[in-house]
């Protein structure tokens, strides 16, 4: 609900009929919120949210199992509908009082959205960002103002919203910036199978040997190859954390525009609005860059066939990296599985943990790192 709207009156009959996945309220105190929309985003998944639809959650968000954060409540504002009417009598005459003032606000609040909005705004999605106090102006390209932000930006970056953003104003280089999930697959997946192909039938042949010295060669047997290929895998996961930590979550110095506007190009924008599903994995263009650099550092370090064998072990890692973590945000996995933990895992490093938690695809090496988030405690 945009802050110059007037607020709206519900009776608790009238929250409670909105208990499905079509239509879910849920009240916080005395405040009404419609989280239909974000029923599929949630860490713990929807139906720990459809329980309790029509009902007040004040305890939910205070723990235990998960005392939510500053973000996630923030975050809830912006399903924010309106407020409970405790007071409403069910006398008929009453209640058409009542159903005839909500109906005189609606139409006022209706005609204010109408002059405010235009009606091909892309921003026109729900939002409790005030348009006239936030840091930026979210009715122009972001890119070109976040650098003016200095000593704000990391606290602003870290305060997600669920709206889209605008980067830059030339449509072409904003259709650069957004990829569909299924473009990684698409690209990447044919030369996984091909590279496989080649590498495995190369070690088939018996004539690839590695040296250890001049004198010295031990031979590679084709049943070598998925050894190489996770091997591959292994190493891209460390590459996968370092990238994460040390690049993607750099701190840039407050004093320099450039590198702040590169931050957020890269990732900040992410977490800034961490549900846009146009920007959840990497473009194929920006992703060779690394992938290409993968290929030269291992065809440098191994003799060809064995660098390509590691090689596409992780260009296999790196597509399902894009795809678990398209998953993580927009998934429903199964309570108590695998991929539930992990969900819930990396929404924390989004709202709570920003300096830890880089494992996307597991936590391995948050471990050796001392990254870990820690378990809360009540």
């Amino acid at each position: 609900m945009s802050p110059s709207t007037s607020p709206r009156f519900f009776t608790e009959r009238e929250v409670a009929r909105h208990c499905t996945k079509e239509s879910c309220w849920v009240l916080l105190g005395t405040r009404v919120y419609d989280v239909t929309a974000f029923l599929r985003m949630h860490p713990g998944g929807e139906a720990l949210i459809l329980r309790k639809s029509g009902k007040d959650v004040s305890q939910e968000m205070e723990g235990p199992p998960h005392r939510h954060s500053e973000n996630a409540r923030r975050w809830m504002e912006q399903y924010y509908i309106g407020d409970l009417d405790r007071d409403r009598d069910r006398d008929s005459d009453e209640a058409q009082t009542l159903r005839e003032r909500r109906k005189t606000i609606e139409e006022t609040a209706g005609k204010m959205a109408e002059k405010m909005t235009e009606v091909d705004s892309p921003y026109n999605r729900l939002s409790s960002v005030d348009l006239d106090k936030d840091l930026v102006d979210w009715r122009k390209p972001l890119a070109w103002q976040v650098g003016h932000l200095r000593e704000k930006y990391d606290e602003w970056v870290h305060q997600p919203v669920d709206r889209p953003i605008r980067l830059f104003g030339n449509p072409f280089l904003e259709a650069s910036t957004k990829t569909s999930w299924y473009w990684v697959p698409v690209v990447w997946l044919p030369i996984v199978f091909y590279l496989s192909w080649y590498c495995y039938t190369s070690l088939a042949k018996g004539t690839t040997s590695l040296p250890l010295t001049s004198d010295f060669y031990i031979p590679i047997h084709k049943y070598t190859f998925p050894l190489l290929f996770l091997t591959g895998w292994f190493l891209w996961s460390f590459v996968e954390y370092c990238i994460h930590r040390f690049v993607f979550h750099m701190k840039p110095p407050a004093h320099n525009y450039y590198l702040i506007m590169l931050h957020f190009l890269l990732h900040g924008q992410h977490h800034k609005s961490p549900f846009d599903g146009s920007r959840l994995v990497f473009p194929p263009g920006l992703a060779s860059l690394v992938i290409g650099s993968f290929y030269m550092i291992l065809n440098r370090l191994l003799p060809e066939i064995l660098g390509v064998s590691v090689f596409v072990g992780g260009l296999c890692g790196y597509v399902v990296y894009d795809m678990i973590h398209y998953y993580l945000h927009y998934g429903s996995p199964k309570r108590g599985s695998y991929m539930y933990s992990l969900k819930a895992y990396h929404v924390k490093h989004h709202f709570e943990h920003q300096r830890a938690g880089f494992g996307i695809t597991s936590t391995f090496w948050d471990h050796p790192f001392n990254t870990v988030i820690p378990d809360e405690k009540f």
